[in-house]
């Protein structure tokens, strides 16, 4: 029998390469996103579309229920939808603020709430909580980007804890710069909430470390390959880092230097 997944952003990057890759592979795909029109070559490749906003509880709880009622059962969920509002923390409006926390945080705890009462019936499950390296590390004018990361990897832990016992697995995928819209969508935020602010010199310069960064970064086809490994594992790590090298290399910085030392580390990029 097939194990349904459901994919959360699953229109562009990640989300998208993940529904993918796990279709080729024989599991039951369904791809959620806000914009249905943006997945409809999905169904090409098996994969069922769905309409899903994790800023609307309603319409998260009718997406859980119209796989559960059509599939039986939610076997994987993949909390990858999210994105990053950049600009310095004083800068940003506190409703924009509210929304990436809603949607990169809250969004994806409802998600998680709606589909484990079905799980525990079950004794089996996988949630994969995609995360960053910024759920680590954090880096200036990211301030509630971070934020709603370092929260997400907080939770993740926790439930992890909590869920061991019903059989199922909580899992933290933490990619490093990948290709995607996201970037773009955080380098435009950036330069209009600070670009004519007291913090625009260091807008700039994070602007121009951005671009350099964008040069370098992984397909998000190499993070789909590293869920599905932490979805076929038996006994999945907590954990999973990917992308470029210089992902597993800034992690293991930030344990062995001082604040003060990772603050001059980072501060030294943004030229």
């Amino acid at each position: 029998m097939k194990r349904t997944v459901l994919v959360t952003g699953a229109s562009a990057g990640i989300g998208r390469a993940t529904a993918i890759l796990l279709a080729e592979k024989g599991y039951n795909v369904y791809g959620a996103a806000r914009r249905l029109e943006r997945m409809d070559d999905l169904k090409t490749f098996g994969i069922k579309p769905l309409v899903l906003d994790l800023a609307d509880d309603e319409s998260m709880v009718s997406a859980v229920n119209h796989i559960i009622k059509e599939a039986g059962s939610i076997s994987i969920l993949i909390n990858n939808a999210g994105f990053g509002s950049y600009g310095a923390i004083e800068d940003v409006n506190m409703n924009t603020a509210r929304y990436q926390l809603d949607v990169n945080v809250m969004g994806a705890m409802r998600m998680a709430q709606l589909v484990l009462p079905k799980m525990r019936e079950l004794g089996q499950g996988k949630i994969i909580n995609i995360s960053s390296v910024g759920g680590k590390v954090a880096l200036p004018m990211g301030g509630w980007y971070h934020a709603s990361k370092f929260a997400l990897e907080a939770l993740s832990d926790c439930m992890r804890m909590e869920v061991k016992s019903f059989g199922i697995d909580v899992i933290v995928v933490e990619p490093g710069a990948t290709k995607s819209e996201w970037g773009n969508i955080a380098f435009e935020s950036l330069m209009k909430v600070s670009g004519n602010t007291p913090y625009k010199d260091l807008a700039s310069k994070v602007y121009n470390s951005f671009e350099k960064v964008a040069k370098n970064v992984s397909d998000p086809e190499t993070i789909a390959q590293l869920i599905l490994k932490a979805i076929a594992s038996k006994r999945p790590d907590a954990r999973y880092v990917g992308g470029k090298w210089d992902a597993k290399l800034l992690l293991a910085l930030k344990t062995i230097l001082t604040d003060k030392m990772m603050d001059k580390l980072i501060m030294g990029q943004a030229k």
